[in-house]
């Protein structure tokens, strides 16, 4: 990345602290939980500093309680990093919780079904989506998902 040792290790420790991971530099992944292993790569992301952040499913594979601990603390990195974060995922409220753009897409060929523009405010709690406004754009996204959909294979 073209810096000195002492300008690595500063952007090091500002990463791990963005991602609440300060005090673990000297762990192994395997040493961490899913949910820590999963903000360790985002921090490796994030340590190249691009405008975009590209994340492809993160948290699948995390229990939903986990799962929900991170979209809270991601939309916290948005807000301190005020970068652009593509989010791909399957599931419809993890998508309407932390999107301000939802873009459903059709099974193949992929294509652009839907383009839904969240009218959420920026600061949302997790009991948001018990809202009507967030069932609302659920409801938008899934009605997207389903039209596209073939459930003949």
């Amino acid at each position: 990345m073209g810096l000195s040792k002492a300008e690595q290790a500063a952007r090091i420790k500002r990463t791990l602290d963005l991602v609440n991971l300060s005090g673990f530099e000297q762990k192994y992944p395997w040493q961490l939980s899913g949910g820590m292993q999963q903000r360790a790569s985002i921090a490796r992301a994030l340590a190249f500093d691009a405008d975009l952040l590209l994340m492809d499913e993160p948290f699948g594979a995390l229990d939903e309680i986990v799962r929900d601990h991170l979209n809270e603390q991601l939309l916290e990195l948005w807000e301190r990093t005020n970068k652009t974060i593509c989010f791909v995922t399957h599931s419809i409220p993890e998508a309407v919780y932390l999107s301000t753009r939802i873009i459903v897409m059709s099974p193949r060929p992929g294509r652009v079904s839907d383009v839904i523009e969240s009218t959420l405010p920026k600061q949302r709690p997790l009991d948001i989506r018990e809202t009507p406004e967030f069932l609302a754009i659920a409801a938008r996204v899934r009605d997207g998902l389903r039209a596209g959909h073939s459930y003949d294979d």
